[in-house]
Protein backbone atom coordinates (compact mmCIF):
# COMPACT_ATOMS: atom_id res chain seq x y z
CA UNK A 1 0.00 0.00 0.00
CA UNK A 2 1.29 3.41 -0.88
CA UNK A 3 0.87 6.72 0.91
CA UNK A 4 -2.67 8.10 0.99
CA UNK A 5 -4.09 11.36 2.27
CA UNK A 6 -7.83 11.59 2.95
CA UNK A 7 -10.41 13.48 5.01
CA UNK A 8 -13.26 11.82 6.87
CA UNK A 9 -15.98 11.76 4.25
CA UNK A 10 -19.10 11.54 6.37
CA UNK A 11 -19.17 15.01 7.89
CA UNK A 12 -22.81 15.42 8.92
CA UNK A 13 -25.10 18.04 7.41
CA UNK A 14 -22.53 19.49 5.02
CA UNK A 15 -22.17 16.18 3.15
CA UNK A 16 -25.89 15.32 3.12
CA UNK A 17 -25.85 13.24 6.27
CA UNK A 18 -24.44 9.75 5.73
CA UNK A 19 -24.48 9.94 1.91
CA UNK A 20 -20.92 8.78 1.24
CA UNK A 21 -21.55 8.45 -2.49
CA UNK A 22 -22.13 12.20 -2.58
CA UNK A 23 -18.64 12.79 -1.20
CA UNK A 24 -17.18 10.49 -3.86
CA UNK A 25 -18.65 12.66 -6.63
CA UNK A 26 -17.15 15.87 -5.26
CA UNK A 27 -13.70 17.19 -6.08
CA UNK A 28 -11.13 17.02 -3.24
CA UNK A 29 -11.34 20.75 -2.60
CA UNK A 30 -15.13 20.61 -2.44
CA UNK A 31 -14.99 17.73 0.03
CA UNK A 32 -12.68 19.71 2.32
CA UNK A 33 -14.91 22.76 2.10
CA UNK A 34 -18.06 20.74 2.77
CA UNK A 35 -16.41 19.07 5.78
CA UNK A 36 -15.35 22.44 7.16
CA UNK A 37 -11.69 21.48 6.89
CA UNK A 38 -8.63 22.19 4.75
CA UNK A 39 -5.41 20.48 3.68
CA UNK A 40 -3.88 21.77 6.91
CA UNK A 41 -6.45 19.72 8.79
CA UNK A 42 -8.54 20.74 11.76
CA UNK A 43 -7.20 22.67 14.70
CA UNK A 44 -6.85 20.86 18.02
CA UNK A 45 -9.69 22.92 19.48
CA UNK A 46 -12.05 22.17 16.58
CA UNK A 47 -11.17 18.46 16.77
CA UNK A 48 -12.06 18.37 20.47
CA UNK A 49 -15.35 20.15 19.82
CA UNK A 50 -16.29 17.69 17.07
CA UNK A 51 -15.29 14.74 19.24
CA UNK A 52 -17.60 15.99 21.99
CA UNK A 53 -20.39 16.60 19.46
CA UNK A 54 -20.24 13.44 17.37
CA UNK A 55 -18.71 11.03 19.89
CA UNK A 56 -15.83 8.55 19.47
CA UNK A 57 -15.11 6.88 16.14
CA UNK A 58 -15.95 3.38 17.38
CA UNK A 59 -18.53 0.66 16.97
CA UNK A 60 -19.95 -0.66 20.21
CA UNK A 61 -19.47 -4.40 20.51
CA UNK A 62 -21.61 -6.57 22.73
CA UNK A 63 -20.31 -7.13 26.22
CA UNK A 64 -20.56 -10.14 28.47
CA UNK A 65 -24.25 -10.05 29.55
CA UNK A 66 -25.08 -12.61 32.27
CA UNK A 67 -28.78 -12.87 31.40
CA UNK A 68 -28.01 -13.55 27.74
CA UNK A 69 -25.51 -16.27 28.68
CA UNK A 70 -28.01 -17.84 31.09
CA UNK A 71 -30.72 -17.76 28.42
CA UNK A 72 -28.51 -19.62 25.95
CA UNK A 73 -27.84 -22.28 28.60
CA UNK A 74 -31.54 -22.75 29.34
CA UNK A 75 -32.38 -23.15 25.65
CA UNK A 76 -30.36 -26.37 25.49
CA UNK A 77 -32.74 -29.09 24.13
CA UNK A 78 -31.25 -31.71 26.45
CA UNK A 79 -31.93 -29.55 29.50
CA UNK A 80 -35.50 -28.98 28.34
CA UNK A 81 -35.93 -32.74 28.03
CA UNK A 82 -34.56 -33.27 31.55
CA UNK A 83 -36.84 -30.57 32.90
CA UNK A 84 -39.78 -32.40 31.35
CA UNK A 85 -38.61 -35.62 32.99
CA UNK A 86 -38.49 -33.81 36.33
CA UNK A 87 -42.09 -32.64 35.98
CA UNK A 88 -43.19 -36.14 34.96
CA UNK A 89 -41.46 -37.68 37.98
CA UNK A 90 -43.24 -35.25 40.31
CA UNK A 91 -46.59 -36.04 38.73
CA UNK A 92 -46.16 -39.80 39.20
CA UNK A 93 -44.86 -39.31 42.74
CA UNK A 94 -41.20 -40.14 42.15
CA UNK A 95 -39.84 -37.23 44.16
CA UNK A 96 -36.40 -38.79 44.63
CA UNK A 97 -35.92 -39.13 40.87
CA UNK A 98 -37.19 -35.60 40.35
CA UNK A 99 -34.71 -34.21 42.88
CA UNK A 100 -31.80 -36.09 41.28
CA UNK A 101 -32.72 -34.93 37.77
CA UNK A 102 -33.22 -31.37 38.99
CA UNK A 103 -29.79 -31.42 40.66
CA UNK A 104 -28.20 -32.63 37.41
CA UNK A 105 -29.95 -29.87 35.47
CA UNK A 106 -28.87 -27.23 37.95
CA UNK A 107 -25.27 -28.43 37.98
CA UNK A 108 -25.14 -28.55 34.17
CA UNK A 109 -26.61 -25.06 33.82
CA UNK A 110 -24.30 -23.68 36.50
CA UNK A 111 -21.11 -25.11 34.98
CA UNK A 112 -22.10 -24.11 31.45
CA UNK A 113 -22.98 -20.58 32.57
CA UNK A 114 -19.71 -20.21 34.50
CA UNK A 115 -17.50 -21.37 31.60
CA UNK A 116 -19.28 -19.39 28.89
CA UNK A 117 -19.50 -16.19 30.93
CA UNK A 118 -15.83 -16.42 31.86
CA UNK A 119 -14.90 -16.94 28.19
CA UNK A 120 -16.91 -13.90 27.14
CA UNK A 121 -15.22 -11.80 29.79
CA UNK A 122 -11.80 -12.89 28.50
CA UNK A 123 -12.77 -12.03 24.90
CA UNK A 124 -14.15 -8.68 26.07
CA UNK A 125 -10.89 -7.94 27.88
CA UNK A 126 -8.88 -8.84 24.77
CA UNK A 127 -10.92 -6.51 22.60
CA UNK A 128 -10.60 -3.73 25.19
CA UNK A 129 -6.81 -4.12 25.21
CA UNK A 130 -6.51 -3.59 21.46
CA UNK A 131 -5.56 -0.01 20.63
CA UNK A 132 -5.21 1.21 17.04
CA UNK A 133 -3.38 4.43 16.17
CA UNK A 134 -3.45 6.51 13.03
CA UNK A 135 -1.76 9.67 11.73
CA UNK A 136 -3.83 12.82 11.11
CA UNK A 137 -2.96 16.39 10.18
CA UNK A 138 -3.94 18.85 12.90
CA UNK A 139 -3.08 22.51 12.43
CA UNK A 140 -0.69 21.71 9.58
CA UNK A 141 1.31 19.23 11.70
CA UNK A 142 1.21 15.44 11.68
CA UNK A 143 -0.13 13.94 14.90
CA UNK A 144 -0.62 10.33 15.97
CA UNK A 145 -3.99 9.78 17.65
CA UNK A 146 -6.15 6.85 18.68
CA UNK A 147 -8.59 5.86 15.91
CA UNK A 148 -11.48 6.54 18.29
CA UNK A 149 -10.42 10.22 18.30
CA UNK A 150 -10.72 10.64 14.53
CA UNK A 151 -13.56 13.10 13.83
CA UNK A 152 -15.46 14.26 10.71
CA UNK A 153 -13.22 16.61 8.73
CA UNK A 154 -9.91 15.09 9.81
CA UNK A 155 -7.22 14.64 7.15
CA UNK A 156 -5.76 11.15 7.61
CA UNK A 157 -2.40 9.89 6.37
CA UNK A 158 -2.24 6.18 5.49
CA UNK A 159 1.02 4.37 4.94
CA UNK A 160 2.09 0.81 4.19
CA UNK A 161 0.40 -1.67 6.51
CA UNK A 162 -2.04 0.83 8.05
CA UNK A 163 -5.67 -0.03 8.69
CA UNK A 164 -8.33 2.29 7.25
CA UNK A 165 -9.71 3.95 10.42
CA UNK A 166 -13.02 5.32 9.04
CA UNK A 167 -15.02 6.06 5.89
CA UNK A 168 -12.60 8.19 3.88
CA UNK A 169 -12.50 10.19 0.66
CA UNK A 170 -9.15 9.94 -1.16
CA UNK A 171 -7.45 13.27 -1.75
CA UNK A 172 -3.96 12.13 -2.71
CA UNK A 173 -2.91 8.55 -3.49
CA UNK A 174 0.40 7.16 -4.73
CA UNK A 175 0.94 3.42 -5.39
CA UNK A 176 -2.13 2.61 -3.31
CA UNK A 177 -3.03 -1.07 -2.89
CA UNK A 178 -5.78 -2.15 -0.54
CA UNK A 179 -6.53 -5.60 0.90
CA UNK A 180 -10.33 -5.92 0.91
CA UNK A 181 -10.48 -9.65 1.70
CA UNK A 182 -12.43 -9.13 4.92
CA UNK A 183 -15.20 -7.33 3.00
CA UNK A 184 -15.19 -9.00 -0.41
CA UNK A 185 -13.40 -12.31 0.09
CA UNK A 186 -10.95 -11.43 -2.72
CA UNK A 187 -7.44 -12.19 -1.44
CA UNK A 188 -5.63 -10.23 -4.13
CA UNK A 189 -4.80 -6.63 -3.28
CA UNK A 190 -6.71 -4.00 -5.24
CA UNK A 191 -4.68 -1.22 -6.87
CA UNK A 192 -6.15 2.28 -6.99
CA UNK A 193 -5.29 4.89 -9.65
CA UNK A 194 -2.92 7.62 -8.64
CA UNK A 195 -4.60 10.79 -7.36
CA UNK A 196 -2.61 14.01 -7.47
CA UNK A 197 -3.79 17.02 -5.48
CA UNK A 198 -4.29 20.35 -7.22
CA UNK A 199 -1.85 22.02 -4.85
CA UNK A 200 0.90 20.56 -2.68
CA UNK A 201 0.06 20.04 1.00
CA UNK A 202 1.67 22.31 3.57
CA UNK A 203 4.19 19.67 4.60
CA UNK A 204 6.68 17.98 2.27
CA UNK A 205 5.14 14.69 1.24
CA UNK A 206 7.65 11.94 0.51
CA UNK A 207 6.61 8.81 -1.31
CA UNK A 208 6.87 5.82 0.97
CA UNK A 209 8.53 2.70 -0.33
CA UNK A 210 6.29 -0.12 -1.43
CA UNK A 211 5.68 -3.03 0.93
CA UNK A 212 8.81 -4.97 1.85
CA UNK A 213 7.51 -8.06 0.08
CA UNK A 214 5.41 -8.33 -3.04
CA UNK A 215 4.29 -10.71 -5.73
CA UNK A 216 6.04 -10.57 -9.12
CA UNK A 217 4.39 -8.11 -11.45
CA UNK A 218 3.09 -8.97 -14.90
CA UNK A 219 5.06 -8.71 -18.13
CA UNK A 220 3.18 -5.55 -19.01
CA UNK A 221 4.37 -3.85 -15.82
CA UNK A 222 8.06 -4.73 -16.14
CA UNK A 223 10.24 -3.33 -17.44
CA UNK A 224 8.06 -0.78 -19.25
CA UNK A 225 7.80 1.31 -16.08
CA UNK A 226 8.64 1.48 -12.40
CA UNK A 227 12.14 0.73 -11.17
CA UNK A 228 13.41 -0.42 -14.58
CA UNK A 229 11.69 2.17 -16.73
CA UNK A 230 13.48 2.70 -20.04
CA UNK A 231 15.36 -0.64 -19.91
CA UNK A 232 14.69 -3.62 -22.10
CA UNK A 233 14.01 -6.99 -20.52
CA UNK A 234 17.45 -8.16 -21.64
CA UNK A 235 19.06 -5.18 -19.87
CA UNK A 236 17.20 -5.99 -16.65
CA UNK A 237 18.22 -9.67 -16.81
CA UNK A 238 21.83 -8.59 -17.28
CA UNK A 239 21.54 -6.18 -14.33
CA UNK A 240 20.21 -8.95 -12.06
CA UNK A 241 22.89 -11.36 -13.25
CA UNK A 242 25.66 -8.83 -12.48
CA UNK A 243 24.23 -8.31 -8.99
CA UNK A 244 24.23 -12.04 -8.25
CA UNK A 245 27.67 -12.70 -9.74
CA UNK A 246 29.11 -9.74 -7.80
CA UNK A 247 27.57 -11.17 -4.61
CA UNK A 248 25.33 -8.13 -4.12
CA UNK A 249 22.60 -10.26 -2.51
CA UNK A 250 21.44 -9.03 0.89
CA UNK A 251 19.72 -11.18 3.49
CA UNK A 252 16.65 -10.06 5.45
CA UNK A 253 14.91 -12.00 8.22
CA UNK A 254 11.27 -11.81 9.32
CA UNK A 255 10.24 -13.67 12.49
CA UNK A 256 7.56 -16.35 12.72
CA UNK A 257 6.12 -16.35 16.24
CA UNK A 258 4.01 -18.69 18.33
CA UNK A 259 0.43 -17.66 19.03
CA UNK A 260 -0.71 -16.28 21.35
CA UNK A 261 2.63 -16.19 23.25
CA UNK A 262 4.46 -14.38 20.39
CA UNK A 263 7.72 -16.19 21.05
CA UNK A 264 10.04 -16.27 18.04
CA UNK A 265 10.21 -19.86 16.80
CA UNK A 266 11.39 -19.46 13.19
CA UNK A 267 12.67 -16.83 10.78
CA UNK A 268 11.97 -16.53 7.07
CA UNK A 269 14.92 -15.57 4.89
CA UNK A 270 14.13 -12.98 2.23
CA UNK A 271 16.39 -11.79 -0.59
CA UNK A 272 17.20 -8.26 -1.66
CA UNK A 273 19.52 -7.34 -4.54
CA UNK A 274 21.67 -4.26 -4.93
CA UNK A 275 22.03 -2.74 -8.39
CA UNK A 276 25.24 -1.39 -9.90
CA UNK A 277 24.70 1.99 -8.23
CA UNK A 278 23.83 0.46 -4.83
CA UNK A 279 20.06 0.81 -5.14
CA UNK A 280 18.12 -1.82 -3.18
CA UNK A 281 15.85 -4.00 -5.34
CA UNK A 282 12.77 -5.53 -3.72
CA UNK A 283 11.44 -9.00 -4.69
CA UNK A 284 8.57 -7.33 -6.53
CA UNK A 285 11.18 -5.63 -8.72
CA UNK A 286 13.21 -8.66 -9.79
CA UNK A 287 11.48 -11.99 -9.03
CA UNK A 288 9.31 -12.25 -12.14
CA UNK A 289 12.15 -11.23 -14.48
CA UNK A 290 14.66 -13.46 -12.68
CA UNK A 291 12.31 -16.45 -13.03
CA UNK A 292 11.72 -15.86 -16.74
CA UNK A 293 15.44 -15.25 -17.29
CA UNK A 294 16.47 -18.50 -15.57
CA UNK A 295 18.38 -16.70 -12.80
CA UNK A 296 16.50 -18.11 -9.79
CA UNK A 297 18.85 -21.11 -9.34
CA UNK A 298 21.78 -18.72 -8.99
CA UNK A 299 19.93 -16.55 -6.47
CA UNK A 300 18.73 -19.62 -4.54
CA UNK A 301 22.27 -20.97 -4.27
CA UNK A 302 23.56 -17.69 -2.85
CA UNK A 303 20.65 -17.52 -0.41
CA UNK A 304 21.17 -21.13 0.61
CA UNK A 305 24.76 -20.51 1.68
CA UNK A 306 23.72 -17.38 3.60
CA UNK A 307 20.96 -19.34 5.34
CA UNK A 308 23.39 -22.07 6.36
CA UNK A 309 25.64 -19.42 7.85
CA UNK A 310 22.78 -17.99 9.90
CA UNK A 311 21.61 -21.41 11.08
CA UNK A 312 25.14 -22.31 12.16
CA UNK A 313 25.42 -19.07 14.10
CA UNK A 314 22.10 -19.70 15.84
CA UNK A 315 23.18 -23.24 16.67
CA UNK A 316 26.47 -21.95 18.11
CA UNK A 317 24.41 -19.80 20.51
CA UNK A 318 22.23 -22.80 21.44
CA UNK A 319 19.14 -21.05 20.12
CA UNK A 320 16.47 -23.52 19.05
CA UNK A 321 15.20 -21.39 16.18
CA UNK A 322 14.61 -22.63 12.64
CA UNK A 323 14.97 -20.82 9.32
CA UNK A 324 12.70 -20.91 6.26
CA UNK A 325 14.60 -20.59 2.98
CA UNK A 326 12.63 -19.86 -0.22
CA UNK A 327 13.49 -22.06 -3.20
CA UNK A 328 12.20 -21.74 -6.77
CA UNK A 329 10.92 -24.80 -8.61
CA UNK A 330 13.44 -24.08 -11.39
CA UNK A 331 16.25 -24.81 -8.95
CA UNK A 332 15.06 -28.40 -8.57
CA UNK A 333 15.40 -29.09 -12.29
CA UNK A 334 18.54 -27.06 -12.96
CA UNK A 335 21.16 -29.58 -14.07
CA UNK A 336 24.02 -27.14 -13.54
CA UNK A 337 23.27 -25.97 -10.00
CA UNK A 338 21.11 -28.57 -8.27
CA UNK A 339 23.86 -31.23 -8.00
CA UNK A 340 26.00 -28.73 -6.03
CA UNK A 341 22.88 -27.72 -4.09
CA UNK A 342 22.23 -31.35 -3.16
CA UNK A 343 25.85 -32.10 -2.29
CA UNK A 344 26.04 -29.01 -0.09
CA UNK A 345 22.92 -30.04 1.83
CA UNK A 346 24.23 -33.60 2.15
CA UNK A 347 27.35 -32.18 3.76
CA UNK A 348 25.18 -30.08 6.10
CA UNK A 349 22.57 -32.71 6.92
CA UNK A 350 23.11 -31.98 10.63
CA UNK A 351 21.26 -28.69 10.04
CA UNK A 352 18.15 -30.43 8.69
CA UNK A 353 16.05 -29.94 11.87
CA UNK A 354 16.61 -26.17 11.71
CA UNK A 355 16.34 -25.49 7.96
CA UNK A 356 13.05 -25.58 6.03
CA UNK A 357 12.80 -25.14 2.24
CA UNK A 358 9.77 -23.17 1.08
CA UNK A 359 7.91 -23.45 -2.24
CA UNK A 360 4.85 -21.61 -3.55
CA UNK A 361 1.51 -23.38 -3.90
CA UNK A 362 1.62 -22.89 -7.66
CA UNK A 363 5.08 -24.46 -7.87
CA UNK A 364 4.02 -27.43 -5.72
CA UNK A 365 1.00 -28.12 -7.91
CA UNK A 366 3.04 -27.87 -11.11
CA UNK A 367 5.86 -30.18 -9.98
CA UNK A 368 6.68 -33.00 -12.39
CA UNK A 369 8.72 -36.20 -11.97
CA UNK A 370 12.09 -34.40 -11.92
CA UNK A 371 11.01 -31.93 -9.24
CA UNK A 372 9.48 -34.77 -7.21
CA UNK A 373 12.72 -36.72 -7.41
CA UNK A 374 14.74 -33.70 -6.27
CA UNK A 375 12.36 -33.15 -3.35
CA UNK A 376 12.64 -36.79 -2.39
CA UNK A 377 16.45 -36.53 -2.40
CA UNK A 378 16.33 -33.59 0.03
CA UNK A 379 13.69 -35.28 2.20
CA UNK A 380 15.80 -38.42 2.40
CA UNK A 381 18.61 -36.37 3.90
CA UNK A 382 16.14 -35.12 6.54
CA UNK A 383 15.10 -31.67 5.33
CA UNK A 384 11.50 -30.48 5.64
CA UNK A 385 9.41 -28.31 3.32
CA UNK A 386 6.85 -25.52 3.57
CA UNK A 387 4.23 -24.28 1.11
CA UNK A 388 3.45 -20.56 0.91
CA UNK A 389 1.71 -18.09 -1.44
CA UNK A 390 -1.48 -20.08 -0.87
CA UNK A 391 -4.41 -18.75 -2.89
CA UNK A 392 -7.05 -21.35 -1.98
CA UNK A 393 -7.62 -24.03 0.68
CA UNK A 394 -8.07 -26.95 -1.72
CA UNK A 395 -5.13 -28.79 -0.18
CA UNK A 396 -4.51 -32.49 0.35
CA UNK A 397 -2.56 -32.70 3.64
CA UNK A 398 -1.97 -36.45 3.33
CA UNK A 399 -0.21 -35.95 -0.02
CA UNK A 400 1.82 -33.00 1.27
CA UNK A 401 2.93 -34.90 4.36
CA UNK A 402 4.00 -37.87 2.24
CA UNK A 403 6.23 -35.55 0.18
CA UNK A 404 7.92 -34.09 3.27
CA UNK A 405 5.90 -30.89 3.75
CA UNK A 406 5.52 -29.98 7.41
CA UNK A 407 4.27 -26.38 7.16
CA UNK A 408 1.58 -24.53 5.19
CA UNK A 409 1.48 -20.72 5.17
CA UNK A 410 -1.93 -19.17 4.55
CA UNK A 411 -2.71 -15.41 4.52
CA UNK A 412 -4.80 -14.49 7.55
CA UNK A 413 -7.28 -12.72 5.28
CA UNK A 414 -7.84 -15.95 3.31
CA UNK A 415 -8.53 -17.94 6.46
CA UNK A 416 -11.18 -15.44 7.56
CA UNK A 417 -12.69 -14.73 4.14
CA UNK A 418 -16.20 -16.00 3.40
CA UNK A 419 -15.20 -16.84 -0.16
CA UNK A 420 -12.57 -19.26 1.14
CA UNK A 421 -15.25 -21.13 3.09
CA UNK A 422 -17.38 -21.57 -0.02
CA UNK A 423 -14.48 -22.67 -2.24
CA UNK A 424 -12.83 -25.13 0.19
CA UNK A 425 -13.88 -28.66 1.09
CA UNK A 426 -13.47 -27.86 4.79
CA UNK A 427 -14.33 -24.90 6.98
CA UNK A 428 -11.24 -22.71 7.62
CA UNK A 429 -11.79 -23.07 11.37
CA UNK A 430 -11.14 -26.82 11.02
CA UNK A 431 -8.22 -26.41 8.60
CA UNK A 432 -5.49 -26.34 11.27
CA UNK A 433 -6.84 -29.49 12.91
CA UNK A 434 -6.97 -31.27 9.54
CA UNK A 435 -3.33 -30.40 8.80
CA UNK A 436 -2.30 -31.41 12.30
CA UNK A 437 -3.61 -34.94 11.83
CA UNK A 438 -0.86 -35.45 9.24
CA UNK A 439 1.89 -33.64 11.14
CA UNK A 440 1.61 -30.36 9.19
CA UNK A 441 1.59 -27.01 11.06
CA UNK A 442 -0.48 -24.05 9.88
CA UNK A 443 1.18 -20.61 9.81
CA UNK A 444 -1.00 -17.52 9.35
CA UNK A 445 0.95 -14.86 7.47
CA UNK A 446 0.42 -11.20 6.56
CA UNK A 447 -0.90 -10.37 10.03
CA UNK A 448 -1.04 -6.60 10.38
CA UNK A 449 -3.43 -5.87 13.27
CA UNK A 450 -4.16 -6.97 16.82
CA UNK A 451 -7.78 -7.68 15.93
CA UNK A 452 -6.61 -10.26 13.39
CA UNK A 453 -4.68 -12.07 16.12
CA UNK A 454 -7.80 -12.20 18.28
CA UNK A 455 -9.87 -13.58 15.38
CA UNK A 456 -7.23 -16.21 14.59
CA UNK A 457 -7.55 -17.70 18.07
CA UNK A 458 -10.79 -19.31 16.87
CA UNK A 459 -8.89 -21.04 14.05
CA UNK A 460 -6.42 -22.86 16.34
CA UNK A 461 -3.45 -21.28 14.54
CA UNK A 462 -0.16 -22.04 16.30
CA UNK A 463 2.16 -19.70 14.39
CA UNK A 464 1.88 -16.21 12.91
CA UNK A 465 3.96 -13.93 10.70
CA UNK A 466 3.49 -10.36 9.58
CA UNK A 467 4.34 -6.69 9.97
CA UNK A 468 2.48 -6.61 13.31
CA UNK A 469 5.27 -8.63 14.89
CA UNK A 470 8.17 -7.24 12.85
CA UNK A 471 8.95 -6.21 9.27
CA UNK A 472 11.83 -7.97 7.48
CA UNK A 473 15.09 -6.69 8.93
CA UNK A 474 18.59 -6.93 7.40
CA UNK A 475 21.10 -9.28 8.95
CA UNK A 476 23.83 -7.18 10.48
CA UNK A 477 26.92 -7.04 8.30
CA UNK A 478 29.19 -7.94 11.21
CA UNK A 479 27.33 -11.23 11.72
CA UNK A 480 28.45 -12.75 8.44
CA UNK A 481 31.66 -10.72 8.39
CA UNK A 482 32.55 -12.30 11.73
CA UNK A 483 32.14 -15.71 10.17
CA UNK A 484 34.36 -14.64 7.29
CA UNK A 485 37.11 -13.61 9.72
CA UNK A 486 36.91 -16.79 11.78
CA UNK A 487 40.14 -18.82 11.91
CA UNK A 488 40.51 -21.92 9.83
CA UNK A 489 40.38 -24.02 12.97
CA UNK A 490 36.70 -23.08 13.37
CA UNK A 491 35.79 -24.24 9.88
CA UNK A 492 34.48 -27.50 11.26
CA UNK A 493 31.96 -25.56 13.34
CA UNK A 494 30.83 -22.67 11.12
CA UNK A 495 31.03 -21.65 7.45
CA UNK A 496 33.82 -19.24 6.50
CA UNK A 497 33.50 -16.51 3.89
CA UNK A 498 36.83 -15.41 2.47
CA UNK A 499 37.99 -13.78 -0.81
CA UNK A 500 39.82 -16.64 -2.51
CA UNK A 501 39.80 -17.60 -6.16
CA UNK A 502 38.38 -21.05 -6.94
CA UNK A 503 41.00 -23.77 -7.09
CA UNK A 504 40.91 -27.51 -7.40
CA UNK A 505 40.81 -29.36 -4.09
CA UNK A 506 43.44 -31.90 -3.07
CA UNK A 507 42.86 -35.40 -1.81
CA UNK A 508 39.75 -35.81 0.31
CA UNK A 509 38.19 -32.57 -0.99
CA UNK A 510 35.25 -31.92 -3.28
CA UNK A 511 35.06 -28.53 -4.95
CA UNK A 512 31.88 -27.26 -6.60
CA UNK A 513 31.03 -24.03 -8.35
CA UNK A 514 27.71 -22.23 -7.97
CA UNK A 515 26.98 -18.58 -8.85
CA UNK A 516 30.32 -17.16 -7.81
CA UNK A 517 30.49 -19.10 -4.51
CA UNK A 518 32.69 -22.16 -4.11
CA UNK A 519 31.85 -25.02 -1.82
CA UNK A 520 34.56 -27.04 -0.14
CA UNK A 521 33.88 -30.30 1.67
CA UNK A 522 36.64 -31.60 3.92
CA UNK A 523 37.28 -35.30 4.01
CA UNK A 524 37.89 -35.34 7.78
CA UNK A 525 34.52 -34.25 9.22
CA UNK A 526 32.49 -33.95 5.98
CA UNK A 527 31.80 -30.33 6.92
CA UNK A 528 31.01 -27.62 4.35
CA UNK A 529 32.75 -24.27 3.96
CA UNK A 530 31.29 -21.54 1.77
CA UNK A 531 33.70 -19.10 0.21
CA UNK A 532 32.56 -15.83 -1.29
CA UNK A 533 34.03 -14.15 -4.35
CA UNK A 534 33.59 -10.68 -2.79
CA UNK A 535 35.57 -9.62 0.31
CA UNK A 536 33.47 -8.57 3.26
CA UNK A 537 30.23 -9.13 1.42
CA UNK A 538 27.09 -8.28 3.34
CA UNK A 539 24.36 -10.86 3.75
CA UNK A 540 20.66 -10.39 4.29
CA UNK A 541 17.44 -12.40 3.50
CA UNK A 542 14.28 -12.70 1.40
CA UNK A 543 10.66 -13.40 1.75
CA UNK A 544 7.51 -13.74 0.03
CA UNK A 545 4.46 -11.33 -0.20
Amino acid sequence: MGRVKTPLADAPQKLAGDDLTGAARLAPGEVLAAAGSSESGLTDVEAKLRLARFGPNAIRSHGARPLAVLGRQLRNPLLILLAGATVTSLIVGERTDAIIILAIVGLSVGLGFFNEYRSERVVEALHASIRHRTVVIRGGQQATVDVTEVVPGDVVLLRTGDLVPADLRLLDARELECDEAVLTGVTRTIAAPAITPAAPPPETAKTVDRAELGEPESDQARPAGGRFKGLTRGDVVALIRRAVEANRVDLYLQPIVTLPQRKVRYYEALARLRSDDGELLQPADFLEIAESGGLMPMIDNVMLFRCVQVVRRLAAKNREIGLFCNVAADTLIDSANFPQFSEFMEANRALAPALVFEFSQGAVRAMGPIEQESLAALAQVGFRFSMDRVTDLRIEPRELAARGFRFVKVPASLLMARAATAAADIHPADFSDLLGRFGVDLIAEKIESESTVVDLLDFDVRFGQGFLFSPPRPVRAEVLQGLADAPAADARRAPVVEPEAPRRGGEGQLVGRASGIRIQETGIRNEAVARSSEPGSRSRTRGNA
